[in-house]
């Protein structure tokens, strides 16, 4: 991307995330995957960077310059490690982005400078073993008894879980309307009954804590209830087009680290007496991604910058992710294909990027529901 599409402020975020990840985070990456955990004094210094604060304003105790600053920083991150893109991006949209948006003084009061800072990493539990792309059908309960909320159910897939001491959770709190009976919660992670029942092991961004976790009694006061009794629904969709255009963010970050990946190899190897980059096969390889990689963060940054206008972006933020995670599966397949035989090793960490892209596909809406979303648009496209 050229710089002439960025004012200072955001070149500005750009490399200095880019120097921080490339120093702080790169170089650890495949230690913290062996280990299953980020480092904490890492996500420290994400914190005092400003980094887990992005889109939370100053006067809230966050960074927020725009969503464009947002993104570039999310890239420049998962280009070093796609896990800990996974937490800032998390803990940034649909960790801070609630309680931002819906809750009160009081609530924003309490948490939201700790959660900008990192001294406090958010979680969002809102899927279920049985609900996944079905947000709504869920069995979480939430009944008002003495005037406090006490929640029992099961929460899967929950990113940050075992990092995170706040979790904003979705519970049925009235049956019987349905999609308007959904309600969501801050509910502080060392509330008794708010139990971690296992770390999954995944197939890639391993350094990222995904967990299942078991709601038994868990009892907070009533005024720890987000936004109105019944809107939990839409608090919760509310929030994807900022956790969308994330992850559009992070998938190119990943596919640009295989690319750059592939392209040095592409210099250092020399097969049939000249370098591999300069046979056309490989040559036109590596030209294919690096054009699907620069269309991927345009359509992100195009998003982003619909959002920090205030203006609907749905569909635009659907069609980032969409694009942008079924590229960098396809970018970094053919990086690993560029490495050969030494890219199937752990010794290269291409393998890692290609395992670690596949989530992009999955989670924060998977490209099946993108593809619905977007047609669903299309009722209002003006031919």
């Amino acid at each position: 991307m050229h710089d002439i599409e960025l004012n200072e402020e955001q070149r500005m975020i750009r490399d200095c995330t880019r120097q921080f990840a490339r120093r702080a985070i790169a170089p650890h990456a495949q230690d913290w995957e062996r280990a299953g955990w980020i480092d904490d004094a890492a996500v420290a210094q994400m914190g005092e960077m400003g980094l887990l604060g992005m889109i939370v304003p100053d006067t809230w105790g966050g960074s927020y310059l725009d969503y464009v600053a947002y993104a570039l920083a999310v890239e420049e991150v998962s280009a070093a490690d796609g896990a800990t893109g996974t937490l800032m991006s998390v803990h940034n949209s649909v960790g801070c982005g609630p309680l931002l948006n819906y809750g009160s003084d009081d609530q924003k009061g309490e948490w939201l400078a700790r959660l900008a800072s990192g001294e406090v990493i958010g979680c969002f539990c809102l899927t279920e073993p049985q609900a996944g792309s079905e947000a709504h059908n869920l069995r979480t309960r939430a009944e008002l008894r003495d005037g406090r909320w006490v929640l029992n159910g099961a929460k899967q897939f929950v990113s940050n879980g075992r990092r995170a001491g706040l979790a904003i959770v979705f519970a049925v709190t009235d049956a019987e309307l349905g999609k308007k009976g959904i309600s969501a919660f801050l509910v502080p992670t060392n509330t008794p009954g708010f139990r971690i029942e296992r770390s999954e092991h995944k197939m890639g961004i391993r350094a990222s804590d995904t967990c299942a976790i078991t709601l038994d009694d868990c009892s907070i006061p009533a005024a720890n209830l987000l936004g109105e009794r019944g809107k939990g629904l839409s608090i919760a969709l509310s929030n994807l087009e900022g956790g969308r255009i994330g992850i559009a963010a992070q998938a190119v970050g990943i596919a640009r680290a295989a690319f750059e990946a592939a392209l040095l190899y592409s210099r250092e190897r020399v097969q049939f007496d000249k370098p591999i980059g300069e046979h056309q096969s490989i040559a036109n390889l590596l030209a294919d991604m690096h054009t699907q990689i620069n269309a991927a963060r345009l359509l992100t940054l195009h998003a982003a910058r619909l959002r920090s206008a205030g203006q609907p972006c749905l569909s635009e933020a659907s069609q980032a992710k969409l694009f942008a995670s079924e590229m960098a599966e396809r970018v970094c397949s053919k990086a690993l294909q560029v490495h050969g035989g030494y890219g199937y090793l752990e010794d290269f960490p291409v393998q890692r990027y290609y395992r670690d892209a596949r989530i992009t596909q999955i989670y924060e809406g998977a490209s099946e529901i993108q593809r619905l979303l977007i047609a669903r648009e299309l009722k209002h496209y003006a031919l």
